[in-house]
């Protein structure tokens, strides 16, 4: 059995917030809005007239900046015995990823309202909850992929450079872990065998990736989107995030198990540590020296790391690289690689990336 997940829809274009209320019209009469500080200062007045121009009405939930259980926890509690229709989730990974499992719970029609382009969070239906300390200790789902994607690139093109590259690392990653996922036999994110489609799109997304990185680059210097800009930010959050849930995950991923659980490497962006993790993938895959020449020659364009020093880590100590070695060998997403995986293995491709 094969399994394709999608949100029911998914809109990107400059400008598009401010017509968010006809799209939450369409779904019910009521809505939570769950931000951060900074982000409900720049977009909650927007979104609450939108939404009441178009009779929904708006709650205004701030979100606290970590998605833990205490935080998922504390925002059900709060919005109490009157759920409302829709929950809008609007910023970054951590906010997406809180609102899912917020619906969940209450059961409520999710919104994704993504502020960055750093992951694919804002198409998929699972979440990525860690403790205060940010290190991971769970993943959930919500009952399905969201009703709504809303991508504003003229919001997304004023975030950080950093972030808009932690999206090309967390989607550049997809094709090689599809690959292998694919060929080891392995299961897509709904446990399930991967479809034709998700391979295609995990091949597109790279593509994309690759052809429009300078221009889109060059459009958000100036902070004005433009076509590479646009693509760009479909590959970083439609394509990637499909490709990644019904394509399957494998090695990159899987690498997060040890690296969140090294301190500065913990807090560094999913999509940084995604893209360290598959120089670990590509170096045990036993790929070729020109290929990673090549790829290394795309990560400084990219702006993405290529030590465990450019992702917060004090030093490549012998104990550190043990510790992301034996937590990621434990990884699930580990077996789906073309042959067995020990940390002894992972160790030593850590060593020729630190090395190189």
């Amino acid at each position: 059995m094969i399994v394709f997940g999608a949100p029911r829809r998914y809109i990107q274009g400059a400008g598009l917030l401010a017509g968010i209320g006809r799209e939450l019209a369409a779904i019910g009469n009521s809505a939570v809005l769950i931000a951060d500080e900074r982000v409900m200062n720049m977009c909650g007045e927007i979104v609450r007239q939108s939404a009441e121009t178009e009779g929904v009405s708006l709650t205004l939930m701030p979100f606290r900046g970590e998605i833990t259980y205490d935080e998922i926890a504390r925002i059900v509690a709060e919005i109490g015995n009157t759920p409302a229709d829709i929950v809008i989730g609007a910023g970054g990974g951590k906010t997406i990823d809180t609102g899912k499992i917020v619906a969940r719970d209450t059961g409520a029609h999710f919104v994704s309202v993504p502020t960055v382009a750093s992951n694919d969070s804002p198409t998929s239906h699972i979440a990525v909850i860690y403790d205060a300390q940010h290190k991971l200790v769970g993943v959930e789902e919500n009952r399905a992929n969201p009703e709504l994607v809303l991508v504003d690139t003229d919001i997304i093109v004023k975030a950080p450079i950093e972030l808009l590259s932690a999206g090309v690392g967390d989607a550049l990653v997809k094709v090689f872990e599809v690959e292998q996922c694919v060929g080891a036999g392995g299961k897509n994110v709904f446990g399930a065998g991967s479809p034709l489609t998700a391979l295609a799109l995990a091949r597109a997304c790279y593509t994309t990736v690759r052809e429009n990185l300078a221009a889109a680059y060059e459009a958000h210097a100036k902070g004005k989107p433009n076509a590479a800009f646009e693509a760009l930010v479909e590959a970083a959050v439609l394509m990637s995030g499909l490709a990644f849930e019904s394509g399957g995950l494998s090695v990159s991923h899987g690498m997060t198990r040890g690296l969140s659980a090294v301190p500065g490497v913990a807090n560094a962006l999913h999509g940084h540590q995604v893209a360290y993790g598959l120089l670990v993938q590509l170096e045990l895959e036993n790929r070729d020296p020109q290929f990673m020449a090549d790829i290394r020659e795309f990560y400084r364009a990219a702006k993405l790391p290529l030590k465990l020093s450019q992702l917060g880590a004090d030093h490549a100590s012998n104990s550190t690289v043990q510790t992301i070695a034996e937590l990621s060998a434990a990884a699930a997403h580990m077996k789906k690689f073309a042959r067995e995986i020990t940390a002894n293995d992972i160790a030593e491709a850590i060593g020729r990336i630190e090395a190189a």
